[in-house]
C-alpha cells in the first residue's frame, strides 16, 4: 500500500504528528518496535491501577494551545505534583520552599530562610575563591554552581546525591550549566511546577495515544512489534529509495523518532544518553505504601532515585497498590535510551547530525531522541504541532 508518511515510533510525538497529518488528508503508517503504542508514556492497568511503566509522567504546561489540543483527547484530573525527598531519617517537601526550609532549620519566616541561604552561599563562594587564589568567582562545575546558589545544607542533603545518581558522575565532574538556577520559593507551596495547567489523564496515557491514532479512521494504520530496521528496505545504513517496506508498502516521507545517531549508523560518532531501570512490585495486601505518588531518595548510597506509588496519580482508593523503584543506569548501544546528555560535547555532535539530516529533506526527525532534547510532554506536543505545520 502507498502511504504519504511512515512514522517510526508510536509515542507522543509520532501520535500527534500522525493525527495532524491525517487531519489534512494524508495517509500514515505508524510502526513501533514495542508491542504497544504510547512510547515511554505508556500506562498499563494492573490491580485497577494505571501503572506508568517507563517512569512517572505528570503533564504540565503554560502553553494554552497545547493544553487545549491535548484536552480534545482526554479529561485531566486535578493532580498536583508535590514530591517529597528522603535524606537519611529526614523528610523534606519539594520543590525548595518554606516547608523545606522550616524542616531543615527550624525557622518560620521567609526572611530567616533567605538569610541562612545567602550566608551559606557567600561562605562557599569565599571558600572557593580563597582555595583558588582568585578575587573573582566563576563556577567551574556543578558542585560550585549549586553551592553558590543554595549553600551547603541544601546541596549536601537534597542536590548532591540525587544529581550524581541521575547523571552517573560526581558533581565536580559535571558542567556548571546543568544547574543554571535552583528555584527557591519563600512561600509555603509544595506544587512542584509553576505552569498554569497540570494533571494526569483520567484512564491513563495509553488511552490518549489510542485516541490520537484513531481520530481519523482509515487514514492511520498502526503496526506494533515492528522494528524499523527490519521493516524498511535498506541500502547500507540508510533507507533505500524510493522508500519501501520489505513487504511492498511505499512512503513519500519518513518521520523518525528514534536516535538520530543510530539512524545514520553512528557515522559521525555516538551521542551519549542516560538509561533507566525499573523494578515494579504489586502489593495486593498493602493499600497505601508511602502516602505520596513520588518520593525521592537523595542519598548517593541508595541506588534508586525515587519510588513511585502509581495509585496516587489518580487518587486510587481500591485494595492493593503498585510501586516502582527507579534506578538510573549508564547507557550503551543496545540499551534503552531515556534522555540525552546535553553537555557541550554532545550538543556539538548533534549539530553535526542535524547538518547531515539536512541533506535528506524527505526524512524528518522528532522527539527526545530524534531531536536530542530533554523535552517535557508539552514541549513534545508543541514540537510535533510546529513540524506538522511546516509540511
Amino acid at each position: 500500500m502507498k502511504y504519504d508518511y511512515l512514522i517510526v515510533g508510536a509515542g507522543l510525538f509520532g501520535a500527534v504528528f500522525a493525527q495532524e497529518m491525517a487531519a489534512r488528508g494524508k495517509s500514515v503508517l505508524v510502526i513501533d518496535k514495542r508491542d504497544h503504542v504510547g512510547g515511554n508514556i505508556y500506562t498499563e492497568n494492573r490491580l485497577g491501577i494505571n501503572v506508568h511503566k517507563y517512569g512517572a509522567h505528570i503533564f504540565h504546561t503554560s502553553d494554552r494551545e497545547v493544553w487545549d489540543y491535548i484536552n480534545r483527547f482526554c479529561e485531566f484530573n486535578n493532580y498536583i505534583n508535590s514530591p517529597v525527598a528522603v535524606y537519611k531519617d529526614e523528610l523534606y517537601n519539594l520543590p525548595f520552599n518554606m516547608n523545606t526550609f522550616s524542616r531543615m532549620w527550624g525557622i518560620k519566616t521567609p526572611k530567616e530562610a533567605a538569610k541562612i541561604i545567602d550566608e551559606q552561599a557567600q561562605e562557599e563562594i569565599s571558600r572557593i575563591k580563597r582555595e583558588k587564589g582568585t578575587d573573582t568567582f566563576e563556577p567551574e562545575n556543578l558542585e560550585e554552581q549549586a553551592l553558590s546558589l543554595a549553600g551547603r545544607d541544601i546541596y549536601e542533603k537534597l542536590v548532591k546525591g540525587y544529581t550524581e545518581k541521575q547523571w552517573g558522575r560526581d558533581c565536580k565532574d559535571l558542567p556548571a550549566f546543568i544547574i543554571k538556577r535552583l528555584p527557591m520559593r519563600f512561600i509555603y507551596d509544595n506544587n512542584y511546577f509553576n505552569d498554569r495547567y497540570q494533571g494526569i489523564p483520567e484512564g491513563g496515557y495509553t488511552a490518549v495515544i489510542e485516541k490520537l491514532l484513531t481520530s481519523h479512521k482509515g487514514s492511520i494504520t498502526v503496526k506494533t512489534g515492528t522494528d524499523y530496521y527490519d521493516f524498511v528496505k535498506m541500502e547500507g545504513k540508510l533507507p533505500a529509495r524510493p522508500f519501501e517496506s520489505v513487504s511492498g508498502d511505499s512512503f513519500d516521507k519518513i518521520l523518525f523518532t528514534g536516535m538520530i545517531d543510530e539512524f545514520f549508523g553512528y557515522q559521525l560518532g555516538t551521542l551519549e544518553y542516560r538509561s533507566l531501570k525499573f523494578e515494579t512490585k504489586e502489593l495486593p495486601d498493602t493499600d497505601n505504601f508511602q502516602g505520596n505518588a513520588v518520593v525521592n531518595y537523595t542519598e548517593r548510597q541508595i541506588p534508586y532515585t525515587r519510588i513511585i506509588e502509581h495509585k496516587h496519580f489518580e487518587y486510587g482508593k481500591g485494595k492493593g497498590t503498585i510501586i516502582t523503584y527507579e534506578y538510573p543506569a549508564t547507557w550503551k548501544i543496545g540499551d534503552e535510551p531515556y534522555y540525552p546528555m546535553n553537555d557541550e560535547t554532545n550538543n556539538s555532535l548533534y549539530e553535526k547530525y542535524t547538518e547531515l539530516a539536512g541533506e535528506y529533506p524527505d526524512i524528518l526527525f522528532g522527539g527526545r531522541l530524534g531531536q536530542y532534547k530533554y523535552y517535557n510532554m508539552d514541549q513534545v506536543i508543541r514540537a510535533a504541532l510546529d513540524m506538522s505545520r511546516m509540511q
